[in-house]
């Protein structure tokens, strides 16, 4: 079907999307063994009996956990029950080896809560805590279909995930990228997760159905698996909506079937007929007891909430970033940190993100480093603000020192006397130098006094040069067209 018989058609289908995403959490050991839960070590060496699922062992629940559960639904506007249970899900798989999860599934920990994107509210209808499975390796020939055989590895599992269900209240790829990114700003600043979709601390299912506009009735969803990064998730809602309104037209029937996105072709691929909560025969899990969170317990973990993404965002704004910037920013949270330090060591707000998002973003993106990973300091980089705010040193001049802070560290001040970098505001001294500019450049003057306005530019560049970068500007653009 060709592209433009594709667009007419979107015209006539309502897409309707709802996100289920896995947030590992970050805690030391897992949700109900005392293995650690670090990444990349060597495979199967933290398990424990109970990670194994050996017969005669028993759950005990890492607290942790639920604090964290807690502090979740509290930023994402939830409600958080007095009472959640855990129940067993039953499912066979290579990677589980109890052959069920511990999950939660009629009592959840959170329910009822929302994030607000563009202008839109998404609902979250639930965020569960369950364990996470391990993970299968395919070997032999590349890809999955092509391995002659797969190995286990059952580090990952135990470890703590808290699952968040969204509403089906996305219309387009757009909306669910911004929803996945705004909830990952948001794990992320409250610091119960790392948001790492490469290393698969934090996984998405899409559910993604069409309908024909007008029509109240939801289609036959189909679920894509574990897509790991904002790009793919676009990708393969765009597939999908394309693949089920073909089927749609040709009058088939989509089938509720779970897929899997193949990132290298561009198209989602049949894994299995979607299962209902029926199929996996839950029942309440007998060896942990119903949990009971009194509001004593929410308050205090409610106490100590950080600064949310959108408040931040708020706050910047008010300091005269546009929000744009002020987004930009706060999608960066090491970089929002130590924004944050230098403001309160007395940084202008715009200068400082000026810096920020040019020079040092460009020599972070270039070096691949953090911030955390120069020489620069808060303490510097205010300071530098202060010299170029106060007229002391020239915007440019602040531009090449902040290279050097990066690489080498030090203070702005003494670089600044050392070389000799102030900015030159004596009526005198630059006087003197537009003059030898001009007596240079004679042809260029005349051309000026005749008309040419344009040259003016050239001139203030050749002083710019002369001095090397230290001319006030202000004053040299006065000094020079007196002196035209």
């Amino acid at each position: 079907m060709s592209t433009a018989t594709m667009e007419e058609l979107r015209k006539k289908y309502e897409v309707v999307i709802g996100l289920e995403v896995h947030a590992q959490l970050k805690t030391k050991s897992k949700i109900f063994a005392c293995d650690s839960t670090e990444f990349g070590n060597e495979q199967n060496t933290q398990v424990s009996p109970i990670t194994l699922g050996m017969p005669g062992v028993l759950p005990v629940l890492n607290k942790e956990c639920v604090n964290m559960g807690i502090l979740t639904g509290l930023a994402l506007n939830c409600t958080i029950p007095e009472y959640c249970k855990f129940d067993r899900k039953q499912y066979f798989y290579p990677d589980l080896p109890k052959g069920y999860q511990i999950s939660q599934y009629d009592q959840p920990i959170c329910v009822n809560g929302h994030i607000d994107i563009g202008g839109k509210r998404i609902g979250i209808t639930r965020a569960h805590l369950e364990e996470d499975a391990g993970k299968l390796v395919h070997m032999g020939a590349s890809g999955i279909a092509g391995s002659t055989y797969s190995l286990v590895d059952l580090n990952r599992a135990g470890t703590p995930l808290l699952e968040i269900v969204s509403e089906p209240d996305m219309r387009s790829s757009e909306e669910a990228r911004a929803y996945m990114e705004e909830l990952r700003t948001t794990l992320r600043y409250i610091g119960v997760c790392d948001g790492n979709l490469e290393e698969g601390s934090m996984r998405c299912d899409a559910n993604i159905s069409v309908r024909p506009y007008g029509q109240k009735e939801f289609g036959t969803r189909a679920e894509i698996k574990n897509v790991n990064s904002f790009k793919a998730l676009q990708r393969a809602i765009e597939y999908e909506i394309d693949r089920q309104i073909d089927i749609v037209e040709a009058g088939e029937q989509v089938v509720q079937e779970t897929r899997l996105w193949d990132d290298n072709q561009g198209i989602t691929k049949s894994m299995r007929g979607k299962e209902d909560a029926h199929d996996y025969r839950y029942f309440p899990e007998p060896d942990l007891m119903p949990l009971k969170i009194s509001r004593d317990w929410v308050e205090k973990i409610a106490a100590q909430m950080p600064e949310l993404p959108k408040h931040r965002r708020e706050r910047y704004v008010s300091y005269g970033l546009t929000p744009y910037d002020a987004n930009v920013l706060v999608e960066q949270q090491d970089i929002a940190l130590f924004y944050d330090k230098a403001i309160k060591l007395g940084a202008d707000a715009k200068t400082a993100n000026n810096f920020l998002m040019k020079e040092i973003a460009a020599f972070l993106k270039e070096e691949k480093v953090s911030i955390e990973q120069t020489k620069l300091t808060a303490e510097s980089f205010a300071e530098l603000i202060n010299l170029v705010t106060s007229g002391t040193i020239s915007n440019n001049i602040g531009k090449q020192i902040v290279i050097t802070l990066l690489k080498e560290g030090g203070s702005p001040k003494d670089i600044v006397e050392k070389q000799g970098l102030s900015v030159i505001s004596d009526e005198g001294a630059l006087k003197s130098v537009i003059e030898k500019v001009l007596a240079a450049n004679p042809q260029q003057v005349e051309l000026y006094r005749n008309g040419k306005d344009k040259l003016f530019g050239f001139f203030t560049g050749q002083v710019m040069k002369e001095t090397k970068g230290r001319a006030n500007p202000q004053l040299l653009n006065k000094l020079l067209k007196e002196m035209l």
